[in-house]
């Protein structure tokens, strides 16, 4: 018997989008699909318009307790032995998961993930389209470390991994995906590169995470390096590499344009690289 794969769709006011992202698991060649929607409490039609789809999907609706929470929950509720994470405002095309599952299959890694498009949408209905590379990672820890960052929805998650080495971090307030896919490569998750583009990742005007608040966006992101960091001392494993790979992330933390001025936050930047510098000598990979 074919494989039975999850589809996990957190939702939060997303019905201008969703019901693309409902059709596009809908429309999967992969011949087993569960598509399980979290509804994590919208104000607008997005309910309205999951409901219509009977008993196509299955859905759950609560209070707004964050993405991090609505992914966890869909994951509680799934059977499948691989997982597909959707965000609600995203779409796939229709062999993605069946060419991943197919590859996962074949060889040995936990994680698969590929190319994927960037689709940004104008308040005017217009939109521009840019395909973007992933690439093979020698050391994904590494590369994460660094700043490596693809779409959430590139990924295909054998359900095993994520029992292994746990879910979503639901206390951060950005950057919730890259911490989940670090935490997985520390834990040391094997992660494998499949060429092709079969994502579409949106952003619609000029409102993101990361521009309605930038403090937010960067100390969030500097606190999943400091944990990774931290992970790595414990693990004694701070090498040489991955000491420079995280200065490299708090360094364009520290430039990041959105802040615009020196502030305290810097200051505690700084003392983390002059940390990781001052213990920076040859070691053992």
């Amino acid at each position: 018997m074919e494989p039975l794969v999850s589809i996990i769709v957190p939702c939060f006011n997303a019905g201008r989008w969703i019901k693309e992202a409902l059709d596009s698991c809908l429309c999967q060649t992969c011949p087993r699909i569960e598509t399980i929607v979290v509804d994590d409490g919208s104000t607008d039609r997005s309910l309205d318009i999951i409901k219509e789809y009977g008993s196509k999907i299955r859905w759950i609706s609560g209070p707004n307790r964050g993405g991090g929470h609505a992914r966890n929950k869909g994951f509680a509720l799934s059977q499948g032995e691989y997982i597909q994470f959707l965000d609600a405002d995203d779409y796939i095309l229709p062999e993605k998961i069946q060419r991943q599952v197919e590859f996962l299959r074949k060889n040995e890694a936990d994680i698969v993930y590929g190319d994927w498009r960037y689709k940004t949408h104008a308040p005017d209905s217009g939109f521009d389209e840019q395909v973007k590379i992933a690439g093979h990672k020698e050391d994904i820890l590494e590369s994460f470390l660094r700043g490596f960052w693809v779409a959430p929805n590139s990924y295909l998650l054998k359900r095993q991994v994520i029992e292994k080495f746990g879910g979503w971090d639901e206390s951060l307030k950005a950057g919730q995906d890259g911490a989940f896919f670090l935490s997985l490569a520390l834990a040391g998750a094997r992660f494998a590169y499949q060429r092709g583009c079969y994502s579409v990742y949106r952003k619609y005007g000029p409102m993101t995470v990361a521009s309605s608040d930038p403090y937010r966006w960067v100390e969030s992101h500097a606190e999943i390096l400091s944990r990774a960091e931290g992970s790595l001392r414990r693990q004694n494993r701070l090498s040489l590499v991955y000491r420079k790979a995280l200065i490299d992330g708090y360094v364009i933390l520290a430039k990041s344009r959105n802040l615009g001025f020196i502030t305290i936050f810097h200051f505690h930047i700084l003392k983390k690289i002059l940390s990781l510098i001052s213990g920076m000598r040859p070691a053992v990979r």
